[in-house]
């Protein structure tokens, strides 16, 4: 049920027992922690460049944050019970209503108060670069009212790059939080296709801001011919297809 889904409390507990640990082994370098409530629901849009984002973004805020995690992490038994326990919401990528399923939970979390966290681009970025993206975190702000803050990792490519089984010890990175950006100023913007696109191009220049990334105004996955690399618009004035969901890997 929607209800019993996300963080909880042994994701508090965990991150209070191993979040010490991990700081000596890896430097974190937080900054604009502050400018998250210190209640009340908020939507998280990192940029995801390693396995390890998750990890690290959860164990830094000083939150219980639920995100999104692919429904193929429930196949293996070292992820199946550990990930859904420590908030992963599963997303079925097949799209759909299969989708729809994981956003009306993390709707849920949204309207108890809570942390929610998702990586608009869809997936991990296999070359270092930001990739367009996807409505569906502006779609539940706009549902919601929460606000989406994006965040700026950099550096988790190389305490753990893509392959690695591990992360390397002695490492360091860093996880910026930007400026709140409040979906009441996309509500007069047209219908909700064209305001979750004009919301969320919003959020992808401001985690390029953050991130210092190059910009690749297609979605990831999409056949390299297609590529653009033009900056996304602070405000856009584009159809959007009403189905777009967001996945995750």
């Amino acid at each position: 049920m929607a209800g019993d889904v996300g963080a909880n409390k042994l994701q508090a507990r965990t991150r209070r027992i191993l979040w010490p640990l991990g700081k000596r082994l890896y430097t974190v370098h937080t900054v604009g922690f502050e400018r998250l409530p210190a209640e009340g629901p908020a939507i998280l849009c990192p940029n995801h460049i390693s396995f390890i984002d998750s990890l690290f973004l959860g164990f830094s805020l000083p939150r219980n944050v639920s995100f999104v995690g692919k429904a193929e992490y429930l196949d293996s038994w070292k992820t199946k019970y550990v990930f859904p326990a420590l908030g992963m919401i599963p997303i079925d990528r097949s799209g759909g209503k299969a989708s729809l399923v994981a956003l009306t939970a993390a709707e849920a979390v949204l309207r108890r108060g809570e942390l929610f966290a998702i990586y608009p681009e869809g997936t991990r970025s296999r070359d270092g670069r930001l990739y367009r993206g996807r409505t569906g975190a502006a779609r539940l702000a706009l549902s919601t009212g929460a606000p989406i803050f994006a965040v700026g990792i950099v550096g988790t490519d190389t305490v753990q790059p893509v392959g690695a089984r591990f992360p390397k010890p002695r490492t360091e990175c860093s996880i910026t939080i930007g400026r709140p950006i409040s979906p009441e100023r996309y509500r007069n913007r047209g219908n909700t296709s064209v305001a979750a696109r004009s919301m969320i191009d919003e959020v992808m220049f401001e985690i390029r801001a953050l991130s210092g990334q190059e910009y690749v105004n297609r979605y990831a996955g999409q056949p390299d011919e297609s590529v653009d690399t033009a900056q996304p618009a602070e405000v856009a004035h584009v159809s959007d297809d009403t189905r777009e969901l967001v996945t995750t890997g």
